[in-house]
């Protein structure tokens, strides 16, 4: 069977609407590739992160039970931008820390009860897309020095290589940014100032230390349409990055009427050029993305392209896995970070080594 035949052989992916000649360029790059780099993404393997951000439930493959690693937001659910396309709802399930204390404390005692190994670190954003944790920096610190073990992602914002050198000094391990390609889209949906440029210095200043720098990067942020995309994967190409997080626009945090989702074969185009132009980085799929059939659609083109992990993955994305001899393992925790045990590894098969 080809590809799209084993697609229709999933039950959960059988009503997808799945674009033939996307899912054929997917299937002839992984079984038949014509170079160096396409020979790269078909020897990908798949990593599934359940991390404790929200509740989760698959048919496929189990939650964390254990608050391992949670988001905490120094602004609670505060956002000065309220940029068009989250209006501050992606904080809302994060855990409130807006004091050093409340962070330190509230750490400390997942730590002691429920075994956290880890958490990010966010918040929301002033008018300059700026978010100030240097009072929050020293617990950060103290936290790694009494607990060596544990990692610690940021969300940095927009800023200059004196903060980013000071979150490496705390001992942040991962630091995690959006980068957007267009300046119609820093200024119509973000009603931000800045430019596509400051956002490269932000990624560039991230790069001279020695975190694990993984951008971000929202497909269809415009309103939904595809803008800007490919100018933010060749900034992301031009950086020594450790992995890139590609999300896709979630239109129903977004007043009515001002989004549409975006299609799913834009998306699998995406994820085909961004294999093709980072092809020794990781790319993974990250926990925003529309839901429904969309999200099948959209995880199944993550899985055939040969990113490199799926955050939250939907119905069928372990049968396609297993369908086209792809191995996968699970892990619980931030897509960005690899911390915590599998639950299965599968032997890469010889038609997707090239």
């Amino acid at each position: 069977m080809n590809w799209m035949q084993k697609l229709r052989s999933i039950e959960a992916l059988e009503d997808g609407e799945f674009d033939p000649v996307i899912v054929a360029e997917m299937e002839r790059i992984a079984l038949h590739p014509r170079n160096a780099v396409e020979e790269l993404a078909a020897r990908r393997s798949m990593r599934f992160s359940t991390p404790t951000f929200k509740e989760y439930s698959s048919s496929e493959i189990k939650g964390c039970g254990k608050n391992s690693f949670p988001a905490f937001s120094v602004t609670a659910g505060a956002c000065a931008l309220d940029c068009d396309h989250c209006r501050a709802k992606i904080l809302e399930p994060m855990i409130p820390a807006t004091s050093p204390q409340m962070l330190d404390r509230k750490v400390r005692d997942l730590i002691l009860l429920q075994d956290l190994q880890g958490f990010l670190l966010s918040g929301g954003s002033n008018r300059r897309n700026e978010i100030k944790y240097e009072k929050y920096l020293p617990v950060v610190e103290g936290l790694k020095r009494d607990f060596p073990n544990l990692k610690v992602a940021i969300h940095s914002a927009l800023l200059d290589e004196t903060r980013a050198r000071s979150m490496e000094s705390a001992g942040v391990d991962t630091a995690m940014m959006d980068v957007i390609g267009s300046e119609q889209t820093i200024r119509d949906v973000y009603h931000l100032d800045r430019t596509v440029e400051e956002f490269e210095a932000t990624l560039s200043a991230l790069c001279s230390t020695r975190m694990e720098v993984v951008p971000h990067i929202v497909i269809g942020l415009h309103y939904g349409r595809i803008l800007g995309e490919a100018n933010a994967l060749d900034i992301c190409a031009r950086h020594d990055i450790h992995s890139l997080v590609l999300v896709v626009v979630m239109p129903f945090y977004a007043r009515p009427g001002t989004f549409v989702t975006p299609d799913t074969g834009d998306v699998g185009r995406i994820f085909i050029e961004a294999r093709r132009r980072l092809p020794d980085k990781q790319v993974l799929l990250g926990c925003a993305r529309p839901a429904g059939m969309h999200k099948r659609v959209t995880d199944s083109y993550a899985v055939m392209a040969g990113l490199d992990g799926i955050a939250f993955p939907a119905d069928g994305a372990v049968a396609l896995c297993e369908a086209i001899e792809r191995p996968f393992e699970q892990q619980h925790a931030c897509c960005s970070i690899k911390i915590g045990g599998n639950i299965e590894a599968r032997p890469m098969a010889s038609a997707c080594s090239g």
